[in-house]
């Protein structure tokens, strides 16, 4: 199973002009923590609750005077939508991350994956599988 077949493709992005507080409510509003930010359909950073409060809120509090390209970690993680499930686990479970943005192979932004959905996901097609298995007649 590839990570496109599990993916949420509806991505919420930012701009890295987009300011702090309008970050944070799209983070709020949508019930996330960490906003892909995007130019062009390009990968650009990541911003994070935590980098929202480390890089902008305990350096001097003004979050108006300050945008995502200000705080978002340049150095992202991501996965490609053709790479397995398994794998992307394992990669995931290695760098203690909960989501990776999905790019295709021009590195565009294609979705996002929590390894909620590919634990989740994975396991039921599993037990889907496995019940068609003991379900199919055997001949007798």
């Amino acid at each position: 199973m590839r990570v496109r077949e599990l993916m949420t493709d509806s991505v919420k992005t930012v701009q890295p002009g987009a300011t702090l507080p309008e970050v944070a409510k799209l983070m709020r509003d949508e019930d996330i923590g960490s906003v892909p930010v995007a130019e062009n359909d390009k990968l650009i950073g990541m911003v994070t609750d935590r980098d929202i409060v480390i890089r902008g809120v305990a350096d001097d509090g003004r979050l108006e005077a300050k945008c995502a390209r200000d705080v978002m970690s340049q150095q992202v993680l991501y996965c490609r939508e053709d790479e397995s499930v398994e794998d992307v686990l394992k990669n995931m479970g290695e760098q203690q991350i909960r989501r990776l943005p999905v790019v295709n192979e021009s590195k565009r932004l294609v979705g996002v994956v929590s390894i909620g959905d590919l634990s989740t996901r994975a396991r039921a097609t599993k037990t889907g599988e496995a019940l068609k298995e003991i379900s199919k007649p055997n001949g007798h």
